[in-house]
């Protein structure tokens, strides 16, 4: 049981943290903080935190947890505001989709006082950002890789585990640099598809017609297109010396479906298609069987 939970970014990722934590009684009062005053209301409004806070740094005042959720560029000048109250007994916790990047600007930031912090990065999200998006189930059967520096307590470690376990997650660990190549394969480059293919059908003459057509393939496809432009936007440059290897292998399978069509060889271009399908059958999510 923590007595008070900081929380920084009262949107989807920490509205929803919030929730799952007073729902499982673990913790007795949340005071919020979010750079939009009106989000910080609406979050009192709804149950979400307990007080508004008026800065960063007074929302940590008197916490035993943190949770920064707040896009990863931003991630340094948050803790750096709040670094005058980070105490070695504090658990300080984010929740960004790359890891390096924000551990260099924990580093920096925190200094002597990183070992209170540990990375973390729950595989969950919805399409819908915000606090009335905000639910208390977001985080229930989810993947939870944690990201520890080699700096970070053990205490604080074992108490990311046990909290993260506790909230129905299925909670890893990994390096940074495993974590973001991982992720710039299977999160980061079908982002960034799904919205080049959004804008190459928008941009021609005819797109708002096709679009008119476009069945549950496309709707599939293109769902995560409706995601953050400014969280996205962020992750894609933290992250884009390995997106842009990932970008690069893609190209090269793009193009040998190309010159298989170009060439009209059936035969090869099924066999391609057939180690796709395959692969994809044979494929099954590490997590229980709940949208995430």
């Amino acid at each position: 049981m923590f007595e008070q939970l900081g929380l920084i970014g009262c949107g989807l990722m920490g509205g929803s943290f919030a929730l799952a934590l007073k729902r499982a009684g673990l913790v007795k009062r949340v005071v919020g903080y979010s750079k939009s005053p009106t989000t910080t209301e609406r979050a009192r409004l709804l149950g979400v935190i307990d007080v508004e806070a008026p800065s960063a740094l007074l929302a940590v005042s008197g916490a035993d947890i943190v949770l920064i959720a707040v896009p990863v560029a931003a991630t340094e000048a948050t803790l750096k505001a709040i670094k005058p109250m980070v105490t070695p007994q504090m658990l300080i916790m984010d929740v960004g989709s790359t890891k390096t990047d924000v551990i260099d600007a924990a580093q920096r930031a925190l200094r002597d006082q990183i070992g209170s912090f540990v990375p973390a990065h729950p595989i969950a999200g919805k399409e819908r950002a915000g606090v009335d998006a905000a639910d208390a189930d977001l985080y229930t059967g989810c993947p939870l890789i944690l990201t520890p520096t080699e700096r970070t307590l053990t205490a604080q470690l074992q108490q990311a585990q046990a909290l993260w376990t506790a909230l129905g997650c299925k909670v890893m660990q990994m390096s940074s640099q495993a974590h973001d190549a991982a992720f710039a394969a299977v999160s980061h480059l079908p982002h960034v598809l799904a919205f080049a293919l959004m804008n190459s059908v928008q941009s021609q003459a005819q797109g708002e017609a096709f679009l008119a057509l476009a069945g549950p393939g496309f709707r599939d496809f293109t769902r995560i297109a409706a995601s953050d432009p400014k969280v996205w936007r962020d992750i894609l440059l933290a992250n884009r010396t390995e997106l842009l290897k990932q970008s690069q292998l893609f190209r090269a399978q793009l193009g040998t479906f190309e010159a298989l069509m170009h060439a009209a060889d059936a035969p090869a271009l099924e066999a391609l298609i057939e180690n796709a399908s395959a692969a994809r059958s044979a494929w099954h999510m590490t997590q229980l069987p709940k949208p995430c």
